[in-house]
């Protein structure tokens, strides 16, 4: 017949377990004082590129990418505050909050022109001719900036519509039928409701229910000047020639 184990076999297992969680939580301890003494050394040594490097990282968009990069891999947001460390030595909080504030004022001049949806690469463009140095904008720095405008609540946010990404600077809610308009439109910048149906397999209705919420959003223009007499929906935010030209 098997024994059980007495009063004396349970201590001991119970205080083998005490041992082996003590252990445990040592080891873990262990591991995360040393993982921090690691960040704590990689934020010294990321200073320590930073000062040397500051002159790059405020002029050049492509090594300021990569700044952002090494920063985010240990934990460390430049544009966190425009007060302290970051701020002093580099402004690029500063850089950021002047370009938030002039990517507001293009969102807000195009408006009327796009229904505020604007490419985010336009935008980059009509940035880069505000500056004496052309190169001094990139999409990523567009992008950080955007980001910090979100606490305005506002609206501005990067949306993506196929292979383009645009700014919103309205709190317009597009839903799926509106995206796929929108990328079928990137082609040649227009659709027609006949397209619509066809492209996407849609009925009438659908299509131009969508498209006339496209229209009413300010997001579209027509052009009836063709002699298909087709209604064309031009799309000013996906189109590289955005205006209308009527068949003679």
């Amino acid at each position: 017949m098997r024994r059980r184990p007495g009063i004396g076999g349970l201590q001991t297992a119970a205080a083998a377990r005490d041992q082996y969680r003590l252990v445990g939580e040592n080891v873990a301890k262990i591991r995360t004082d040393m993982m921090k003494e690691q960040l704590a050394t990689f934020r010294t040594q990321l200073e320590e590129f930073a000062r040397k490097h500051k002159n790059d990282i405020r002029k050049n968009p492509a090594f300021r990418s990569q700044f952002h990069k090494m920063c985010a891999k240990v934990g460390v947001d430049p544009l966190a505050s425009n007060k302290g460390f970051w701020a002093e030595l580099l402004g690029i909080g500063d850089f950021y909050y002047e370009l938030g504030v002039q990517i507001v004022e293009i969102c807000l001049a195009t408006r009327p022109h796009n229904g505020g949806l604007i490419n985010l690469q336009e935008l980059c463009i009509l940035l880069r001719q505000r500056k004496s140095d052309r190169e001094a904008v990139s999409e990523d720095d567009c992008l950080r900036a955007i980001s910090k405008l979100k606490v305005l609540g506002s609206g501005f946010e990067v949306i993506s519509v196929g292979k383009k990404k645009l700014v919103r600077s309205v709190p317009t809610e597009l839903n799926k039928d509106h995206n796929e308009i929108l990328e079928l439109a990137q082609a040649q910048g227009f659709v027609t409701v006949e397209e619509v149906e066809r492209r996407l397999s849609w009925t009438s209705g659908r299509a131009i229910d969508a498209l006339d919420t496209l229209l009413d959003e300010g997001l579209a223009m027509i052009d009836d000047g063709h002699r298909d007499r087709k209604r064309r929906y031009w799309f000013p935010c996906v189109s590289s020639n955005s205006t209308p030209v009527a068949d003679t």
